[in-house]
């Protein structure tokens, strides 16, 4: 017959982990990827790749800190 404390005895520790490190969310080096498609487009030509590949850099970026924001506060 097995006790039921048995099984927690052999469970193995779990350590807690950083947000940080778990998805990372990668909006910094997507920020940096948008913004350099929209200078290669640019000085290709596409002048409407350019402004959108830029505005999502905006976007990327503008998120980025929100969310360094409400990290840094809790």
């Amino acid at each position: 017959m097995i006790a039921p404390h048995s099984v927690l005895d052999s469970a193995v520790p779990v350590e807690a982990v950083p947000l940080q490190s778990v998805g990372g969310g990668g909006f910094i080096e997507l920020a940096v990827l948008f913004l350099l498609l929209a200078i290669v487009a640019a000085v290709l030509g596409a002048r409407g790749v350019a402004g959108l590949s830029m505005d999502i850099a905006k976007w990327l970026v503008i998120i980025f800190v929100v969310l360094a924001i409400v990290t840094f506060i809790l």
